[in-house]
């Protein structure tokens, strides 16, 4: 039993969430219905989020307090993580791909977007973060409504599932993996660098029982790795509503 975490209920029981979709709506805030629950669930098992954001974007939709309300915060899959607020080792993207290949995927995708047509486009299209790239056909400033409206557009035409396939013809020699997941953008990070990489973190702890929440659960989404892995017990949820329901009944909340 680990020292820390003897208080609860099943101390060898974590619970990981994934945020957009499962713990809010797309790119939105937390709802009180939804941080109460998580309140009552960690006193009975261990929490923690896993998600493909930087821990600032996690902060704006999970609170200001978010490394004091989950006992393990994973931010970029793990690649930047903090176990009760203390942070843990890190990677980093950069280091991994090397500059010079870097530069030639930064062109290449540049290119690539100045060729699509789109019916609005915004900013910040490829976002730089510590262990992954985000890239953003219409651009992360686009408001809710516009996210909307590109979710349906991606959906009719195949935006970002062409651009990774693009990707993947002209980076084969790269060992990379493309995830699909949000509303309007996708990531690129080392294989092995998906949401399964939290899971190192925890090795150690040995808990009998991982479960893990999340709404991207295809092949091709960004939880579909850490949901069928052996390790973890997966729950594929539609809403935050539904993370609620299943929580509820599975935890006796």
């Amino acid at each position: 039993m680990i020292s820390e975490f003897a208080y609860k209920e099943r101390p060898d029981t974590l619970v990981l969430f994934d945020v957009d979709g499962t713990l809010t709506p797309a790119r939105l805030t937390i709802s009180d219905e939804v941080k109460f629950v998580l309140q009552a669930l960690r006193e009975k098992v261990v929490i923690g989020f896993v998600g493909g954001s930087d821990l600032s974007k996690q902060v704006e939709q999970l609170g200001a307090t978010v490394l004091a309300d989950f006992d393990y915060c994973f931010s970029e899959n793990g690649l930047t993580a903090y176990r009760l607020g203390t942070e843990l080792a890190s990677q980093s993207f950069i280091d991994w791909i090397g500059e010079e290949e870097y530069n030639r995927f930064v062109v290449f995708v540049l290119k690539y977007l100045s060729s699509i047509e789109l019916p609005k486009r915004r900013g910040t299209f490829l976002e730089f973060r510590n262990g992954m790239v985000n890239i953003s056909p219409i651009g992360r400033n686009a408001s809710v409504q516009e996210r909307n409206e590109f979710e349906a557009y991606d959906k009719e035409h195949q935006v970002r599932a062409k651009f990774v396939q693009a990707l993947k013809k002209e980076f084969s020699h790269l060992d990379l993996t493309y995830s699909i997941g949000g509303q309007i953008s996708f990531d690129v990070f080392p294989t092995g660098w998906d949401k399964t990489y939290c899971l190192r973190h925890v090795e150690s702890e040995n808990f009998k029982e991982i479960h893990f929440f999340g709404d991207k659960t295809f092949e091709g989404g960004n939880d579909w790795e850490i949901y069928n892995d052996p390790r973890t017990i997966g729950h594929s949820v539609r809403s935050p509503e539904d993370t609620v329901r299943i929580l509820r009944e599975l935890f006796d909340l």
